[in-house]
């Protein structure tokens, strides 16, 4: 017996099957094979056709039936993880009214930063944990403000994950995790975030009803049977953004304990206990995977928006082979990279940075010494310093960690920015390899509740290894300190 997992990214549709037993991955395929196209009508915007995802779902899901020859009435479940902030518009008829504007489209800053006043700072900050800033509801007031026709014929709105399960099952409901990621909900009375709605001339109906983050979400339809493959019936069992997922995948569900990752972007992922809020304009709170009425957890998410695009934009630039030759010819250069430094914010505003756009800096370049190796040592120091700048920045917001777990993605595959991060902040981290596509397809089993078994299913499946502090910071303290400067420098009003 199997459950199905499916990640839907901007960039492909991530489909995995698992066995339900024990857990472990049976196959994971990707559609489509090259990186979907992202719609840019103007500077900032960003959009995708939902179809398109629905598409490669279906291609995805008959891809891995064939591919694994299983017989597709032994999957006996369904669990989605999705891009987040994203906003998909519906009508009556179930029709897509428009391409969904997704999580990196920048259009309604602007709206956000103005209501983050008008509702008050301290206001947002006990209610709603956030400032409405470029987020889901954000995104709708501006096709209010901006297509009033269209915004007349939408039904209901969907975050992308939403619009996924409605295709699966032809059933149009969200979750409470959801919500949050939106800034749709209220922290303080445990509802709809209402003064938000009214705020923006929002009518409550267009939101869907709210099922369960675990449980029967919806079951597959004879429509949808017939173009996935998958049988008639069987049950949509979870839901979650993606990166509330990923910490899933890593089994962090606890105060204490947090999720990192090192992609296009880096991710941190701290789970706390407490509602209350300092840093809403530079960290994000959502309501946790395990968030319920009686038991508060909260995913505080700070974005690092120059992190793997800066290496990459490095690989394709110095002409090297990949980004093992990268960490090789790092390797050859001392911390600190011979005082070379990289501060890696060149890929739009950087919320932690209080949504200033900064640039990608090159420092003390000396071009009678300094080489290849130097840079590469210097970009991953730089990215890995803007990981160590972000977690002070939740230290000031009350988080304390005891558990760092993250992906086995390009960046933390570096000895160099792993041992960095974990010798700068004194904290061991580890490693696992898993993606969120099984981890949506094993959360499917979490319905029944039991969080310390899957928990040692992760253990078990997945654990790589750990990165310890070296046992002298002292060199990487000195070079820290001296971006860091650099970092306030720039950030100073001049």
């Amino acid at each position: 017996m199997y459950y199905i997992g499916y990640d839907i990214g901007s960039s492909s549709i991530k489909a995995a099957l698992v066995t339900v037993k024990n857990g472990k991955c049976v196959a994971l395929v990707q559609e489509p094979k090259v990186e979907m196209e992202i719609l840019a009508l103007k500077n900032g915007w960003a959009e995708q056709d939902p179809e398109r995802w629905w598409k490669n779902v279906c291609a995805a899901t008959q891809s891995l039936i064939q591919k694994t020859g299983i017989a597709s009435n032994t999957i006996m479940g369904i669990g989605i993880a999705y891009q987040m902030h994203g906003l998909v518009l519906v009508d009556k008829a179930g029709n897509s009214l428009r391409n969904s504007i997704i999580w990196c489209d920048s259009r309604a800053v602007t709206i956000g930063e103005k209501a983050y006043q008008e509702l008050g700072e301290e206001n947002c900050k006990t209610t709603l944990l956030n400032s409405p800033a470029n987020f889901t509801a954000s995104k709708l007031k501006w096709v209010k403000e901006n297509e009033p026709e269209l915004f007349q014929k939408i039904y209901k709105f969907m975050l992308p994950g939403d619009y996924i399960a409605y295709k699966l099952s032809g059933v149009i409901n969200t979750t409470l995790s959801g919500l949050s990621e939106g800034i749709l909900w209220n922290f303080k009375t445990d509802s709809i975030a209402n003064e938000l709605l009214q705020h923006y001339g929002i009518h409550q109906t267009m939101i869907p009803d709210i099922v369960p983050t675990f449980g029967v979400q919806g079951e597959v339809s004879d429509a949808a049977s017939k173009i996935t493959g998958l049988p008639s019936g069987i049950p949509i069992l979870y839901r979650a953004g993606d990166q509330p997922n990923n910490a899933l995948c890593l089994n962090v569900f606890k105060p204490g304990e947090l999720a990192a990752t090192g992609g296009t972007s880096g991710v941190i992922y701290a789970v706390t206990d407490k509602l209350s809020v300092k840093e809403s304009s530079r960290v994000n709170n959502f309501a946790h995977v395990n968030y319920t009425n009686s038991l508060a957890r909260i995913g505080k998410l700070l974005c690092i928006n120059g992190s793997g695009i800066q290496y990459r934009w490095l690989l394709n630039n110095l002409k090297v082979d990949s980004y093992q030759e990268m960490n090789s010819l790092a390797q050859e250069v001392p911390v600190g990279a011979d005082g070379v430094q990289i501060l890696p914010f060149g890929n739009g505003a950087e919320r932690m940075l209080d949504n200033k756009t900064v640039g990608t800096h090159l420092l003390n370049l000396n071009l009678n010494r300094h080489g290849k190796a130097h840079l590469c040592r210097a970009a991953l120091e730089g990215i890995a310093f803007a990981f160590v700048y972000g977690m002070e920045i939740l230290k000031s917001d009350g988080i304390t960690t005891n558990v760092i777990r993250v992906g086995n993605d390009n960046l933390f595959q570096s000895p160099i920015f792993s041992n960095t991060i974990a010798t700068l902040i004194q904290q061991e981290i580890e490693v696992y390899d898993t993606t969120g596509a099984i981890g949506a397809a094993r959360a499917s089993g979490l319905h029944k509740g039991d969080f310390e078994a899957y928990g040692k299913l992760v253990l078990e499946n997945d654990y790589l290894k750990s990165f310890k502090p070296d046992s002298d910071s002292t060199p990487y303290q000195l070079a820290y300190n001296n971006w860091k400067k650099e970092l306030i420098h720039l950030l100073k009003p001049h």
